[in-house]
């Protein structure tokens, strides 16, 4: 066998993992976050100044937050049980000294502390974990489609040939998901007076860097040869075409409904997928061709698992319209924002029941199909790490609250300190924003060029896969350059971002 087709056969013919283990790895971003944010208050605490070096802040960043991902999914990926359990006891004695060493007449009873951590106020325009949620899925997208290459990353995590839950399976969903939180038609605040499809002409203009990105990406494959698996998205499709159609079929379908009714749109075009599927001779079409051989002949049978897949993701990305109207309602109180989490336990559960009735009813999870239970899957999972993002942002203000001018980049800020707050040993951190300095993090750096980012992983993973032959690699070296081209790319996002620049020209 060629190299090309040594690497083909490496990501094909996959079967996923176990529900249970992938949200186990859903609770690693969360905890890094979380050792972070308290590593950040403990240092204030004892310095009485936040950490004023940007390399030293970017060190830590990239050795807190992305550093344990890279490890998890390659050489200690047999202990992924563990690692959760290890990283939340380290969070607890952090904050356990935090708690124990905070100014004397700051203490107060535990219990007094929480109820006026109830009454606290926040920044109602600025909802971190929507931005954390966005900037991580982009992190272990990058981490995976790289990884995967190795022999180190766990077949179980790629993605799934035809049934099946891998991690990577998620993260297309994810991405789709986090797309979808930030839209034109969830960003607008109120109704406007302009025409009703201006959205959607703004969209159709809006998406054109995908469209190009698509196909470049096409045209240096196929004039390289670089390794490809057809079953994935079929010979000429890739996932920016479809993330670029997703984005215009959901702009013409909220402005002909009501985006408040999202929702309903979105379980109307999932159910009727599935009908389409379970009843028709359609997925026997995507999974076989249209001879029943694997025919490509033709460019619906080249690429019909791109195409037809369109009817999940679009299902995806409408539900998701909804959850970021939801999570964008106004909340200015931590008690609004604890019962919001609880309503995110509430729909974790059920989508997890209807997860199950679906995959009892009509068949398994399908990335291929993106059939109704991958859509229940992914939505139940990404509401579920959301929900693990407001937790760990909480926790931070609580945190935050007993050090009286500490605080963490992309996260939670007080704008009204509680009226007894130094009666009972709570202090506020000071209202406004935080100076420039200590917004230079690695999150906010990711954000500010996502997709640049999402770009240079996918450049650097196609150099790294024509210099190096990836699939006998050893666990050393494995890990050094896994490090190296996340920090490479962490770096430039690093710069750019403390020299306040935006890589946008559309």
């Amino acid at each position: 066998m060629s190299q090309k087709q040594l690497k083909e056969a490496f990501i094909s013919n996959l079967n996923g993992t176990s529900l249970l283990e992938i949200s186990a790895g859903l609770s690693l971003p969360p905890l890094c976050l979380l050792c972070r944010g308290l590593l950040l208050i403990l240092y204030y605490l004892h310095h009485g100044k936040p950490v004023s070096s940007r390399k030293y802040s970017l060190l830590l960043d990239f050795l807190v937050l992305v550093a344990p991902l890279l490890f998890s999914c390659t050489v200690l990926s047999p202990i992924i049980f563990y690692i959760p359990v290890i990283l939340a006891a380290f969070c607890a004695a952090i904050f356990s000294k935090i708690y124990s060493q905070r100014k004397r007449e700051a203490r107060a009873p535990f219990g007094q502390i929480v109820k006026e951590f109830q009454k606290a106020c926040l920044d109602p325009e600025y909802i971190p974990a929507i931005t954390v949620f966005r900037v991580y899925v982009n992190v272990l997208t990058s981490i995976s489609i790289l990884a995967v290459d190795f022999p180190q990353y766990p077949r179980r995590y790629a993605k799934a040939e035809t049934y099946g839950t891998g991690a990577m399976d998620l993260g297309v969903g994810a991405f789709i998901f986090g797309n979808a939180l930030v839209c034109p038609e969830v960003r607008q605040k109120s109704p406007t007076t302009q025409p009703r499809f201006s959205s959607l002409a703004r969209q159709v203009f809006s998406v054109w860097p995908l469209i190009s990105l698509g196909v470049g990406r096409l045209l240096s494959v196929k004039s390289m040869e670089y390794h490809e698996h057809a079953s994935e998205y079929g010979l000429h499709w890739n996932f920016f075409f479809t993330l670029a159609l997703v984005r215009l079929a959901a702009s013409l379908l909220l402005a002909i409904f009501p985006k408040r009714k999202a929702w309903l749109v979105a379980l109307a075009v999932a159910v009727l997928y599935q009908l389409l599927l379970s009843t028709t001779s359609l997925k026997m079409f995507i999974l076989h061709g249209s001879d029943g051989r694997g025919s490509r002949l033709g460019f619906l049978n080249a690429n019909r698992e791109g195409l037809l897949s369109l009817f999940g993701y679009l299902a995806i990305y409408l539900a998701s319209v909804q959850v970021g109207l939801w999570l964008l309602r106004r909340r200015s109180s931590v008690g609004g924002w604890l019962a919001a989490l609880r309503g995110l336990a509430l729909a974790v559960l059920v989508l997890s029941v209807l997860l199950q009735l679906c995959q009892a009813c009509t068949e398994p999870v399908s990335r291929r199909m993106a059939n109704l239970p991958f859509c229940t899957w992914v939505l139940a999972h990404c509401l579920l790490l959301l929900g693990f993002f407001v937790l760990t942002d909480l926790t931070l203000v609580f945190t935050k609250l007993l050090v009286k001018g500490s605080s963490v980049p992309c996260c939670w800020e007080v704008v009204q300190p509680p009226d007894s707050g130094k009666k009972h040993g709570m202090e506020a951190v000071p209202v406004g924003r935080p100076d420039k300095l200590s917004q230079l993090c690695l999150i906010s750096a990711i954000n500010k060029n996502q997709l640049l980012f999402f770009l240079l992983a996918n450049v650097m993973t196609g150099a790294v896969n024509i210099l190096i032959d990836t699939i006998h690699s050893k666990a050393a070296f494995t890990l050094c350059i896994l490090h190296l081209y996340m920090f490479f790319n962490c770096l430039i996002m690093y710069i750019l971002h403390a020299r306040n620049i935006v890589l946008k020209f559309w």
